[in-house]
């Protein structure tokens, strides 16, 4: 049994066996001259304090040993790097109360040990030492330590994973292993909904504002300098795309023609896309007409998707080769060892207005839009400012707590 006493300036543990007999502990001194506890502590003869080793008698035997973990340096007690083992002296503040579980996890694990070896400096625990942690922390570090049912458990997750491979009945421990890890304790991180949020609220009213004052004033811009603008706008709606290059030369491989594309979208992992941007007429997306009970797009739209489909067209079929040519082209623009990517690319139409279309018309316009497998999105403005209004308002619900930790 192992307790511990502070008596003056010393902290000792205090050791006996459940039997009253010591003969272990002194036969160890005079095999190996130091004894092991708990596979933790390492004393030494002159770590003994209430007895001279080579003298004590047969009557000492059945006596309570102390030991000497630690001296009192200021407000801390201060336990030897040599008596645990490791390559860090260990400073508990003297308040504390010390227990073995301070030191030693189930199976005799050490806790400084498994420490110690992610630390190049002391270790101070509690205190009003700057570099203290905090005995509360310090706990719940303790209780997080993995032991030897959770290690248990792990291996059968991993091995159940493998296994299932190639056995159809194999018992499902990873349930088990994650069932048990929930119950945990888990280190809880700045929520950054909250700490961004005021900054996500701003960027997207900005963003709603400049689009419908851009709507209410369409007539002041030029072609090349409203598409430049929304340009703008979708490069902060899709973050993802880092690298936008205009008036892009590709290559028709059966006509051995150039083509050129007006924008080129590059997301950060080198795969391109591309864009295509209308002005915002208010006829150019479904006839007004029905043939036979629907609506169809207009040759504005229809052409838009022509247009796209065959840039697609021509990317996939230059491959590796166009690669490589627009990888050289744009290499002073780019990270160095990062390669532009012909990996089934899409396409982006934004032009329109839907806000005078009917509720049939609208339905029609969906299904039109889903029907052309290479268009990532045809935007109109008014879906653009939909989607910017309800992002904003679920912005602002997140605002008002409903993503507040609890």
């Amino acid at each position: 049994m192992i307790e511990f006493e502070k008596k003056g300036e010393l902290l000792l543990i205090v050791y006996m066996t459940g039997t009253n007999d010591n003969h272990w502990i002194y036969d160890n001194f005079n095999i190996y001259n130091h004894v092991s506890l708990k596979g933790t502590f390492i004393f030494d003869k002159k770590h003994v304090n209430n007895f001279i080793v080579d003298e004590i008698t047969e009557e000492d035997y059945d006596k309570p040993i102390e030991f000497i973990l630690g001296n009192l340096v200021g407000d801390y007690y201060k336990i030897d790097k040599d008596i645990l083992l490791i390559n860090h002296d260990v400073y508990i503040y003297k308040e504390v109360l010390i227990k073995i579980n301070l030191f030693v996890l189930d199976n005799n694990i050490s806790i400084f040990s498994k420490i110690d070896e992610l630390m190049s400096e002391d270790i101070f625990i509690s205190g009003n030492n700057l570099k203290s942690i905090p005995l509360a922390e310090f706990n719940n570090l303790i209780d997080n330590f993995p032991n030897s049912y959770e290690k248990k458990l792990y291996i059968q997750a991993r091995l159940t994973t493998i296994l299932r491979n190639y056995f159809d009945n194999v018992k499902d421990s990873v349930r088990t292993y994650n069932k048990y890890m929930n119950k945990k304790i888990s280190r809880i991180g700045n929520n950054l909904v909250n700490s961004l949020m005021q900054n996500e609220i701003h960027k997207y009213s900005e963003i709603l504002l400049k689009l419908k004052d851009m709507l209410l004033n369409e007539n002041q811009y030029n072609e090349k300098q409203w598409q430049l603008e929304i340009l703008q706008i979708i490069l902060l709606l899709y973050p993802k795309y880092i690298y936008l290059f205009q008036n892009v030369e590709i290559f028709d491989i059966y006509t051995q023609k150039k083509k050129f594309l007006d924008y080129l979208l590059v997301d950060s992992t080198g795969n391109i896309d591309i864009i295509e941007i209308k002005r915002p007429f208010n006829n150019s997306i479904v006839t007004l007409n029905q043939y036979r009970d629907n609506y169809i797009p207009l040759r504005e739209l229809s052409g838009a998707v022509m247009q796209i489909e065959k840039y697609i067209f021509y990317l996939n079929k230059w491959g590796k080769r166009g690669e490589d040519i627009l990888t050289k082209r744009y290499e002073e623009f780019l990270p160095k060892n990062f390669n532009i990517r012909i990996t089934n690319p899409g396409g982006f139409i934004i032009m329109g207005r839907e806000n005078k279309l009917s509720k049939e018309q609208k339905q029609d316009f969906e299904v039109i839009k889903r029907k052309y497998k290479n268009i990532i999105d045809i935007i109109t403005y008014d879906d653009l400012i939909n989607r910017l209004e309800f992002t904003l308002k679920q912005l602002e619900s997140s605002n008002n707590g409903l993503y507040e930790q609890k």
